[in-house]
């Protein structure tokens, strides 16, 4: 019976730790995500960014349905269920709902690109960009971006997106401490997806990314939500 009991254990603990395998090799880190989709040609690449951060870079042979369009569920209606499907944003937010969605919706095998089009731009990894040459003169350069640093009041510097939930949330508190702090504090916001270089030179890897300057140096670096509380205590 003993013996019985501690076989039974030792399935168990093999299968759960395989099942844990499996599952945490469903975020991949860009080469990774590279090889895998690479080695699947039956598979789907699927970028659910908005139309314009698609044509600003993408990867090769990505298909682009927006996840924050009104027809996402009507855009992936036709794809195969049961043949992989390798999924990506700008950061991993948009994505992860995407990648929840389709599983809850049956779809056998769904892989994500961890940390998004930020992560596979810093790391070299080659993309698509229909729309360079129209967007050639947009974005800041890290000069650009070194001039506004010079100043002799603290900068807050908040990089964003438009379509990120925990930046919203933040920016109330932001715009009251621009106005009640005005005198010693400048709040710079930048775009994420109007900045792609920028990011790259900056190793801006998650939104939103906070960093705080003093004499144009960087002194105090936060990632994710910050209550207003959390705010005040990074620019002090």
């Amino acid at each position: 019976m003993k013996f019985f009991w501690l076989f039974s254990f030792a399935l168990f603990n093999l299968f759960s730790c395989s099942s844990g395998q499996n599952q945490s090799k469903t975020n991949l880190l860009p080469a990774e995500f590279a090889k895998q989709v690479g080695s699947m040609p039956e598979a789907t690449l699927l970028d659910v960014r908005t139309p314009g951060e698609f044509e600003g870079g993408h990867i090769a042979k990505a298909v682009n349905v927006d996840w924050n369009g009104a027809d996402f569920e009507k855009g992936i209606a036709g794809l195969d269920k049961k043949k992989p499907v390798f999924v990506y944003c700008l950061s991993g937010g948009r994505s992860g709902s995407a990648a929840k969605m389709m599983r809850n919706a049956g779809f056998l095998s769904v892989f994500e690109l961890d940390g998004g089009m930020i992560r596979w731009r810093s790391e070299g990894m080659p993309e698509e960009k229909p729309g360079a040459q129209n967007n050639a003169s947009k974005g800041m350069t890290k000069a650009d971006f070194e001039k506004l640093l010079k100043t002799d009041k603290t900068v807050l510097v908040d990089f964003f997106a438009v379509w990120c939930g925990p930046c919203k949330k933040m920016k109330p508190d932001l715009d009251q401490m621009e106005t009640s702090l005005n005198d010693k504090l400048v709040i710079l916001r930048i775009d994420a997806d109007q900045n792609p270089d920028l990011l790259k030179e900056l190793a801006v890897e998650s939104l939103p990314t906070l960093m705080v300057f003093k004499n144009q140096k960087q002194v105090s670096k936060a990632l994710g939500y910050q209550s207003k509380e959390q705010l005040l205590d990074l620019v002090k």
